[in-house]
């Protein structure tokens, strides 16, 4: 059930350029399509998100369960990938943030979404944070 709920999110998300589906818990959703580790197939997932600049932080999260969400892992084997949000498409570069950065950023999500620390009491990993930029402007 779990599954086709969120394939209608995304489906309803691009249908309407996110208007529906572009906010859970208060925060803003974006579509994340990266390339399988295994399949080499395009996987898009909705993810919540925090402006950062010209970034977008993403939090690899996984409700609080042992293991990385496959998109993160994804990301790992294959840093580039698509954002959508709204209509706009966007291709980023991930990296993880690390140190006082990583510190200040999960900060900003953990006020944004109380959730986040639920999650990390959760599970004994460090939940990531990842940073997804665009290119430079030229």
């Amino acid at each position: 059930m779990g599954r086709l709920l969120w394939w209608v999110h995304r489906w309803a998300y691009r249908r309407s350029g996110g208007r529906l589906g572009g906010r859970i818990v208060g925060m803003p959703v974006l579509l994340l399509t990266t390339t399988g580790r295994s399949t080499g197939r395009p996987r898009t997932v909705a993810l919540t998100y925090l402006p950062d600049g010209r970034n977008f932080v993403v939090i690899a999260s996984n409700g609080g369960a042992r293991r990385h969400p496959d998109w993160y892992a994804n990301l790992h084997a294959h840093p580039e990938a698509r954002v959508q949000i709204g209509r706009r498409t966007i291709t980023v570069t991930a990296r993880d943030a690390g140190g006082d950065r990583r510190q200040h950023l999960w900060a900003r999500a953990v006020q944004a979404y109380r959730g986040y620390a639920a999650y990390q009491e959760r599970t004994r990993r460090t939940i990531p944070v990842v940073v997804l930029e665009p290119p430079a402007p030229l």
